[in-house]
């Protein structure tokens, strides 16, 4: 085996070794028999909701075990591809098209372990309070008029391309379209574990620099959207919301231009007054589906919200008043170049069309490393 090969695959053991340490799959495998136990309970399910986490926690701890367990008999495969490859070549000398092919599939098995393997430490790395859960998107158009709304809606789809690509589910609960193209803001919820922990660091201004397709003079214009993202809520979280101090107004959901979608009043916007947060939800045909999918934002809203309340009373006694998160976090430039840039991180790609077809795992794994590293130095 070619001294390269042989330190690149002691270098994804030791990975693996260490990610195995992390995830502790002596204590996964107990969790798991735990589970599985009460799955088998018949009077698991006199409690639905209940029985719905035990199920779904099982699932995903059955999944992670099978996940590491498979790369690591993988891992231990590889060097014998490798030796099949030399003893093939040996036999019938180094252009035998059979020892070609079998190096191949070595090298490609390599290549998609080590990616794969990657993919697993950046998820050990997402092991905050909400990591785990479904995330909450809201996107929003700022400064630059027209562009801006139509950036919005780049920024929309490139999320909701990112999701079907990774198979995730996607429920856009809400779309306000502007007048003249693009929309005003959009709130989608991504279903899939580690996807708040995971798309938290595209919370921020992301600016977009191009010839505007709306300026007939052909200028260049600078927009910019903000996006949010906060974690799905769930029962054990405690987020009363008391219904008295919530007005509901109802209206007829509408598409691009204001044009009426249907002809009932189905579309829900609810309003807290004590914080003044306001939520609309229109995707739903039915008004009481909207409504309790508008009362599931809202309650992310409101977590986020305490959640922000507490880390600024930490940082008061810390004597840390920064924002964590800054402001703009990235620049897409499509003229008079090509390039997206991460102002973090400073992880850029030159092919912005790309990026906004979906490709962002780049910046995910980036950005959720610096944040690991932010973390560790303070």
């Amino acid at each position: 085996m070619h001294p390269d090969v042989s330190a690149d695959l002691q270098d994804l053991d030791s990975t693996l070794t260490t990610i195995e340490s992390v995830l502790d799959l002596d204590e996964l495998d107990s969790r798991a028999r735990e589970l599985e136990d009460q799955a088998a309970d018949p009077s698991l399910w006199d409690d639905p909701d209940h029985a719905q986490h035990v199920t779904s926690e099982m699932s995903r701890v059955q999944a992670k075990l099978k996940k590491v367990r498979g790369l690591r008999q993988r891992l231990e495969d590889l060097p014998i591809m490798y030796d099949m490859a030399e003893e093939a070549a040996a036999e019938a000398g180094d252009g035998d098209s059979e020892a070609a092919e079998v190096l191949e599939l070595a090298e490609a098995e390599r290549q998609e372990i080590r990616q794969e393997i990657e993919s697993l430490e950046v998820t050990t790395m997402l092991s905050g309070e909400y990591d785990q859960r479904e995330a909450v998107l809201n996107i929003r158009s700022a400064a630059g008029g027209v562009d801006a709304a139509d950036w919005a809606e780049m920024l929309l789809r490139m999320y909701t391309r990112w999701a079907e690509q990774h198979d995730y589910k996607v429920d856009v609960y809400d779309v306000s379209y502007a007048e003249e193209a693009g929309i005003k803001s959009a709130t989608l919820v991504i279903h899939g574990e580690y996807l708040y922990g995971t798309l938290s660091v595209e919370q921020g201004t992301h600016r977009l620099v191009r010839i505007s397709p709306f300026d007939n003079q052909g200028r260049r214009q600078t927009s910019f959207a903000e996006v949010e993202v906060l974690p799905v809520v769930e029962q054990t979280d405690h987020i009363d919301i008391d219904e008295n101090e919530v007005r509901v107004d109802v209206y007829r959901s509408s598409g691009p231009g204001g044009q009426s979608v249907n002809t009932t009043d189905s579309a829900v916007r609810l309003t807290h007054m004590p914080t003044g947060i306001v939520v609309t939800c229109q995707n739903e045909k039915s008004q009481i589906q909207n409504k309790a999918s508008a009362m599931r934002v809202l309650a992310a809203k409101l977590l986020e919200r305490k959640r922000q309340e507490e880390r600024a009373e930490l940082d008061a006694l810390k004597g840390d008043g920064s924002n964590s998160w800054g402001n703009q976090m990235r620049s897409y430039v499509l003229h008079p170049y090509q390039m997206v840039k991460d102002l973090r991180t400073d992880y850029e790609v030159n092919d912005p069309t790309k990026v906004l077809g979906g490709d962002i795992d780049g910046f995910l794994e980036a950005g959720i490393r610096w944040r690991m590293s932010q973390q560790q130095a303070q």
